[in-house]
Formats: structure tokens, C-alpha cells, sequence
């Protein structure tokens, strides 16, 4: 226990008497509202103290940094030892505007790159094909050969910074052509370091960017990793991401239990299908979370990850090696929250994300623009964003020391609560039968509906607060300049796509894609015939063809 009964004996006493003091206020003014709770509506009482948190032990549920159960961070000296990486999503139109978005990013003092593609690119479809028109660079930067991605990476030294691609379906082929580039650039795979999203669950309970079904899915996931814990071992081959949970409307508790049952999925499938024993790839497990408006929850919910998983990791999967039991995950504001009506309180409500996904002990962080939810981020925007993570590292304070907000009765009592809470869903998972039998049975994605049903008629009915939208309105008309991409991008696209068809060896081509298909029909790893299918400029969508010939397509049930 964390305190002596003559402690809590003491406290009952004070707290007796305080709360006779509030019966008195209240009689006094009866219109008080009485009942609050986080955005996630998780009750929150009008005070905790000792009592709240006196059955927790230090050493095994709160303990020291480096230390099981890692509630505290998995580094002993924090940020003192390393500020978290400034992390800014860029990508727009094609690789050249991207890459000089990547360059302005670096010379400004971001120190990790991480790259959106266009929706074509995202869901395995070239610029050319007729799924894709209309799409090119609108969200993201278009990719479709080695030629383009050459073009994105020029002038980036790929053996001294990380970079992030947020891909999934096609993540096999885009992460093929980053280890080509390096190997044109003389660079050794065991050099390069960087993570791909290739993150299926989440993509068919949320985010809905999808290709083929579930299990083979999950098997090209586990090629990846097997891949990288032998060639690659600087790479995170997943980043198992709660974000897009939480946007498409899911509580805090379940974005912490749905992201964390996709983790546990992915160990076991590597476990059994690749036989690699789970400290071999273990460490190279990384996640993604969204920091929401809700101040302490999204700590509580970040400080409540690091513990589940540590404790998943050496109860269920016997890890022996203690990085095997670190959660390391990046951050990202949340885009949700963002609102197109007074869009200059989205510089407040990143600024104050952005302090929740710190004092969380996030080891990466994205922060928002402001003009994100009207358009792609203007320079101007993404530079204010970039400075918001800069003023928090090195003027606030929050920095100096390591989880300041641990032993507060309310930051731990809810960081209990969100455990318990999630461990109830992650057990509900599990006699499903996994994750991939709780999606074939809809079990996450209705959860998630009638979150976001349930909120959207709070926020409706002003039980819950956006400012702006149901608060403190106003009719004054705010101008923000719009970065839109011209449709002659498209043209010029689809004319170096059609130019590197017409000087590649095209017969070496289709050699290199019917490898693919081989090895997708005998359950070898992919990963090596990629890499030679994206050397010989093989497009995104050639690749990602051969995944639906050989497995199928999947169609979303659209569940409601």
C-alpha cells in the first residue's frame, strides 16, 4: 500500500469534514452542476486523495523510469537524456513539392520525417488507373515508381534520420522502394531507420483503407517483420495505431484496448507463422496514439498504455528482454477535434494536445495545423505547428523533469481506471477469439459507432463543449489562405508514370511480379521480391495486384 493506516485514517477524518462543507455550499447554490465526466465520459469526482489510490503497490504499478512496469517512460533520464523526435506529417502533390516541404521542415529544426500519400497511393492504385482521377496529390504525395521516390528522398540523409511513411495495404511495396533508394545511395539496410504504419486492424475497424481480407492482410504484416528483424534492424516494420481508432469516434479506453488487442494479435501471428521467438522482434514493436482535448485523460490513457503492455508482454508472451516490454509510440494531435469555424482555437487545442502527448511521455509527436481541417497545411501553418512542439520542449518547463504528474491522486486513479477499463475489453477480445475474429464479427467496429453516435448527440444537445460549434459563436468571417493542388500535376504524373513504363525492361517487369505471386501462393515473404520488383520500377498498383489476384479483394460489410 502506498500509505500507513494512520494516513488514511487521517484523510477519512479531513475528507469527512470537507465533504460536509460541500453539502452546506450546495444547499446554498442547488443549480451547481453535479455531474462531470472526461470526453470519454469516464466520471470524474469533485476530488481524490490517498484513499483513491491506497491499494496500489510503488513497486510494481507505479516504480521508476526504466523500470517495470514503464508506467513512468522506458528511459531512465526522460527528455533530459533526448527531447521526443518533432515529427511534422508532410506530403502534397508530387515528390518534388514534397521534398522541398521536407527540406523546410529540417532547415526549421523538425528531426524526424514523416510522409502522407495521396489516396490512390494509399489504397494501391496508380495515378493512371481510373479508380485514381481527380485524386492525385490531393492528400498526400503521389507515388507510383522507384523514380518518384527517388525524387522524394534527394537530399535527405537516409542513414541519419528516421522517417515515418503512413502506408498500410501497399506498405510492402513503399517500404521496398525506401530500402532500394538507400541501396542506389550505397547505403546498407542495416543502416536505415524508420517506421511504416502497415497497420491492417485498425484500417478494418477504422480508418477503412483496404485491399485484401484479414488474414492475408496480417500475413504480409508478419513478412515485413520478419524481414526487418533480420536485414533491417533499425526499421519499426509496424506502427499499431490507435489514432485513426479514435477518429473514427472511439473513448479513450477503446482506442487504448483496440490498439493494444491489434499489438497482441500481431505477436502471435509472428509467433506462429514466422516461428521467430517474440524477443527477436519485440523490440521493434512501435504504436501510435492520438492526443484528444481532454487534458488528463489522454495522460492517464498514454501513462496506462506503457503499463498494459509491459505486463501483456511478460505474463502472456514470456519476453525475457526488457525492450520486449517498452511501448514506444509516436503522437499525433487530434484532427477530430479540429474545427473549421474559428480556426485559430486550433492553434490553442494542438498546443494543449500537444502538452498532454509530453507529460504522457510520448517518444514522437506530430502536432496539427491549423488550417488542417480546410485543406493541406500551408507553410505558414505547419511552421506555427512545428513551433508549438519547440515552446513546449524548451521554454515551458515541462521538459526538466521525468512524469511530473505521477503520485497525483486524480492522474493515477484515472490511469487505474482506464487499465481496468481496457483490460475488460482487451479479455472480451480474447474470448472472441482474437481480434481478427472480433472485426469478422463487427465487435470493434459497433463499439466504435456508438461511441461516436453517442458523443455527435452530446455535442448536439450541449452536454459536451466545442468552442465555436456549440459555444461562443460567432458570425465574423475568418480568411485562411487554401493550398490546393492543381489538376496539371495529375497530367504531368500520369506523364513520368507512362515515361518510366516506356524505358523500363518490361519483361524483367513481369518476371518480378509473377515472383510475387509465387510467393504469395507458397507463403514465402514477399519482402526480397518486392525490393527487385521496385528496382525494376514495377509501379504501386502492379504490386498490389498481384496481392488481389492471388488473395481477393475485400469489400467492407458496412456494418451500422
Amino acid at each position: 500500500m502506498l500509505f500507513a493506516k494512520e494516513v488514511l485514517d487521517s484523510s477519512s477524518s479531513m475528507r469527512q469534514k470537507w465533504e460536509d462543507e460541500v453539502k452546506r455550499v450546495i444547499a446554498k447554490n442547488p443549480d451547481q452542476k453535479e455531474n462531470w465526466s472526461t470526453v470519454s465520459d469516464l466520471k470524474i469526482n469533485r476530488l481524490y486523495g490517498p484513499e483513491d489510490i491506497k491499494d496500489m503497490d510503488f513497486a510494481n504499478d507505479i516504480s521508476y523510469p526504466g523500470q517495470f512496469p514503464y508506467l513512468r517512460g522506458n528511459q531512465a533520464t526522460g527528455y533530459r537524456g533526448k527531447y521526443w523526435t518533432f515529427r511534422m506529417f508532410s506530403g502534397m502533390g508530387d515528390a518534388e513539392t514534397t521534398n522541398e516541404r521536407w527540406h523546410m521542415l529540417l532547415k526549421g529544426g523538425q528531426t524526424g520525417l514523416s510522409t502522407a500519400f495521396d489516396f490512390p497511393t494509399l489504397m494501391g492504385y496508380d495515378t493512371d488507373s481510373p479508380k485514381a482521377r481527380g485524386e492525385c496529390g490531393k492528400c498526400g504525395v503521389a507515388i507510383d515508381t522507384l523514380d518518384d521516390f527517388m525524387k522524394l528522398v534527394k537530399g535527405v540523409p537516409m542513414a541519419n534520420i528516421t522517417t515515418s511513411m503512413t502506408i498500410n495495404p501497399p506498405a510492402t511495396a513503399l517500404w521496398a522502394m525506401y530500402c532500394a533508394a538507400a541501396d542506389l545511395q550505397g547505403i546498407p539496410l542495416t543502416k536505415i531507420g524508420g517506421t511504416i504504419q502497415n497497420d491492417m486492424l485498425k484500417e478494418f475497424i477504422a480508418q477503412k483503407t483496404l485491399m485484401c481480407p484479414p488474414e492475408p492482410s496480417v500475413k504480409l504484416i508478419s513478412d515485413t517483420v520478419e524481414f526487418g528483424t533480420k536485414y533491417v534492424p533499425r526499421w519499426n516494420t509496424i506502427s499499431i495505431s490507435g489514432y485513426h481508432i479514435r477518429e473514427a469516434g472511439a473513448t479513450a479506453v477503446q482506442e487504448l484496448a483496440f490498439t493494444l488487442r491489434d499489438g497482441m494479435e500481431y505477436v502471435e501471428d509472428v509467433m506462429r507463422r514466422k516461428g521467430l521467438e517474440v524477443d527477436e522482434f519485440a523490440p521493434r514493436l512501435s504504436f501510435f496514439f492520438n492526443s484528444h482535448i481532454d487534458f488528463f485523460e489522454e495522460i492517464a490513457k498514454l501513462r496506462a498504455a506503457r503499463r498494459i503492455w509491459a505486463k501483456a508482454m511478460r505474463d502472456r508472451y514470456k519476453c525475457k528482454d526488457e525492450r520486449s516490454m517498452w511501448m514506444r509510440f509516436h503522437t499525433q494531435t487530434a484532427g477530430c477535434s479540429l474545427t473549421a469555424q474559428q480556426p485559430y482555437n486550433n492553434v490553442v487545442r494542438t498546443a494543449i494536445q500537444a502538452l498532454a502527448a509530453v507529460l504522457g511521455g510520448t517518444q514522437s509527436l506530430h502536432t496539427n495545423s491549423l488550417d488542417e481541417v480546410l485543406c493541406l497545411p500551408s507553410d505558414h501553418a505547419v511552421e506555427i505547428a512545428l513551433r508549438t512542439q519547440q515552446l513546449i520542449a524548451e521554454e515551458t518547463g515541462a521538459a526538466n523533469t521525468i512524469d511530473p504528474l505521477a503520485g497525483s491522486y486524480f492522474v493515477e486513479a484515472l490511469t487505474n481506471e482506464m487499465e481496468e477499463k481496457a483490460w475488460e475489453y482487451i479479455h472480451k477480445i480474447d474470448d472472441l477469439g482474437g481480434m481478427v475474429a472480433a472485426i469478422e464479427k463487427g465487435f470493434p467496429q459497433m463499439e466504435i459507432s456508438d461511441a461516436a453516435y453517442k458523443f455527435q448527440r452530446q455535442i448536439d444537445a450541449g452536454e459536451k463543449i466545442m468552442i465555436g460549434i456549440n459555444k461562443y459563436n460567432s458570425e465574423d468571417k475568418v480568411t485562411i489562405p487554401f493550398v490546393e493542388i492543381d489538376d496539371t500535376v495529375e497530367t504531368q504524373q500520369i506523364a513520368r508514370l507512362q515515361e518510366v513504363r516506356r524505358k523500363r525492361d518490361n519483361k524483367r517487369v513481369r518476371e518480378c511480379l509473377d515472383d510475387i505471386k509465387n510467393a504469395c501462393r507458397k507463403g514465402e515473404n514477399v519482402m526480397p521480391y518486392c525490393i527487385e520488383a521496385v528496382k525494376a520500377y514495377a509501379s504501386v498498383q502492379e504490386i498490389c495486384d498481384c496481392y488481389r489476384e492471388v488473395y481477393g479483394e475485400y469489400r467492407d460489410p458496412g456494418l451500422y
